[in-house]
């Protein structure tokens, strides 16, 4: 009994380096994991500390097995079945996980979309509320978060709406009875009174009974462009009924029994109530977040790089200007601490 007691005790103080190590390899994956947040400022961080995260688990159970209080042909059948396993795990998963990441990597690296972003691909449309090393989460139109596997976006063509502006457009069917000079007339106007800038009408199609227009305008303010969509549409109703003209199939009128000059719009019975909050605020909330996330980022860098000419410049300054240089050095130092805290709370992961 004392001598299987002793192999014990003997056996558990070789092991404790084993212990120690996997101790330490699950504190240092904590610290990587807690510092997300103190690394918010870092374009990428995101995906160097999940790849980091994945590298340190590894090489900690390798650390495990080199110091496990066993013989050398026992250990090397530990390390055989850890590489046998870690093969395994990528075999069977290439065609997911693998495929995810590096589709992750590969749109990472291309940066052709940011979080904020509207972007299109195949029936699925908002904007980027997060981009991870496995999927792309969007922000739909109804306010829904879609979840989009990074593959899916490299297999398919995608569609990003341009930061700076883009065009905005609308399609309507109209009689040959309509002199098309006063049809571009009523929805150019209908365009400017939406919102849009510099518009213009395409004759897109002359069919059997009438010819299809489509109206299109610059918006430069893009986190418009759900509720300019809508306004032109109503813009172009009221311009076009207030020209007198019918926005109906000419086949159709053709069968309807009608009053001498009866005329199919409406009378309106009171005026559009214009909302002064727009829906983009309320149905892309998150992806606002996750925009301004971006810009913050942005400044951090830019103002990052100041700070380190500055310290360049005020360690080869002896003059007067020194104290000038300091106090300046100081101030853009005290801003980025103050923007690394905001992102840090405006984080649209973060718990309530």
């Amino acid at each position: 009994m004392d001598e299987m007691l002793k192999k014990l005790i003997s056996f558990g103080e070789a092991g404790l380096p084993a212990l120690a190590t996997f101790l330490a390899t699950l504190v240092v994956l904590w610290f990587i994991n807690s510092q997300k947040r103190v690394h918010a400022n870092i374009r990428g961080s995101r995906y160097g500390n999940q790849i980091i995260s994945l590298f340190v688990g590894i090489l900690g159970l390798i650390s495990v097995i080199l110091v496990l209080p066993v013989n050398d042909n026992l250990r090397g059948q530990l390390l055989t079945l850890l590489g046998l396993l870690l093969t395994a795990i990528i075999t069977l998963s290439s065609t997911t996980v693998a495929a995810n990441a590096m589709a992750g990597f590969m749109l990472h690296t291309l940066k052709k979309f940011r979080p904020g972003d509207f972007i299109c691909v195949g029936e699925h449309f908002g904007r980027v509320t997060e981009q991870d090393l496995f999927h792309t989460e969007i922000q739909t139109e109804d306010r829904d978060l879609t979840t989009l596997p990074n593959t899916y976006l490299v297999n398919n063509p995608y569609k990003v709406v341009h930061a700076s502006g883009t065009i905005v457009s609308a399609s309507v069917s109209l009689g040959y009875d309509v002199d098309q000079r006063f049809i571009e007339k009523l929805l150019k106007e209908a365009a400017l009174e939406s919102g849009l800038e510099e518009p213009f009408v395409y004759v897109t199609e002359l069919a059997d009974f009438s010819a299809h227009y489509r109206v299109c305008g610059f918006l430069k303010e893009v986190k418009q462009l759900i509720s300019v969509r809508s306004e032109l549409r109503r813009k172009m109703l009221d311009h076009l009924h207030s020209g007198g003209i019918e926005i109906v199939s000419p086949n159709f009128m053709n069968q309807r029994v009608l009053e001498k000059n009866k005329f199919i719009p409406p009378v309106r019975s009171h005026e559009h109530e214009e909302s002064d909050r727009l829906p983009e605020e309320t149905v892309f909330d998150k992806a606002e977040k996750a925009q301004q996330i971006e810009l913050l980022k942005d400044t951090y860098a830019e103002l990052k790089q100041e700070v380190a000419a500055l310290d360049e410049k005020l360690s080869n300054t002896k003059d007067e200007s020194r104290e000038q240089l300091a106090k300046e050095v100081e101030r853009k130092t005290r801003r980025l601490q103050a923007i690394k805290k905001v992102i840090g709370n405006v984080s649209p992961n973060k718990k309530a």
